[in-house]
């Protein structure tokens, strides 16, 4: 019931969020950190939202934050925090503490497997997806896993997506091609009419794969916003 992701070395990120007037704790912490355009770890747990908590719930965010960023010897403001949930309960957030060794201890390359299962509620299936492409002569790839069933609403509902990328990119090219992708796709679906307290998009990018980085629009920022717009509109199908 808790997902983590790491990245080996510092990214460029960007995120989107809900427009609700209601946001979780958890929200209105990571809209403050990723609006610094770098991170490097996401950690996100299910059962409890976060939303509707207070001042209570925002130091719980924090917290895990805080022992998220020590268990990488990282900072606190590089850590992407999600929850997902019942509305109006305290996380337990003691008891992901007490796990958090055994939760770094099972990050690996195939990982990715138990992550998606992780950040499920209501869904009634995982949702992943992959893409490649090529720029700058080199293979890039995009990946993503999301959960999202019920509160579903146009321009996002419960819905949290991570998408991660070995592309070069800036912070500021990345949030244009993700809220240029996201009109699309994410935005577009609706399963009930319910807008969530929670919904969360972000991206990182940690440039291993050596293209030059895309610092400016150009034919190789199309064509990453082209297989980023392949995986999202393909993300956003699985929720419907």
């Amino acid at each position: 019931d808790t997902a983590l992701v790491y990245s080996q070395v510092m990214c460029n990120a960007a995120g989107i969020f809900t427009s609700n007037r209601v946001k979780a704790e958890c929200v209105k912490l990571t809209k403050k950190n990723i609006a610094g355009g770098k991170m490097q770890a996401a950690i996100c747990n299910v059962c409890y939202a976060n939303a509707c908590t207070g001042e209570e719930g925002y130091k719980n965010a924090l917290r895990m934050a805080d022992f998220t960023a020590k268990g990488f010897g990282i900072a606190p403001e590089n850590v992407i925090v999600c929850s997902t949930g019942i509305i109006g309960q305290q996380v337990p957030v003691e008891k992901i503490e007490e796990n958090f060794d055994r939760l770094k201890a099972g990050l690996s390359a195939e990982g990715h497997k138990e992550a998606r299962t992780a950040i499920m509620t209501t869904d009634t299936h995982y949702k992943e997806c992959a893409v490649e492409t090529e720029i700058d002569g080199k293979k890039i790839h995009i990946g993503a896993m999301c959960k999202g069933s019920g509160m579903i609403h146009i321009n996002m509902g419960t819905m949290l997506s991570f998408v991660t990328t070995d592309c070069a990119i800036s912070s500021e090219m990345l949030n244009k091609a993700l809220k240029e992708t996201v009109k699309g796709t994410y935005n577009c679906v609706s399963i009930d009419g319910d807008m969530s307290t929670n919904d969360t998009l972000t991206i990182m990018a940690n440039g291993l794969a050596g293209n030059k980085e895309i610092v400016s629009e150009g034919a190789d920022f199309d064509a990453f916003l082209k297989a980023l717009n392949v995986l999202n509109t393909n993300m956003a199908m699985k929720i419907a």
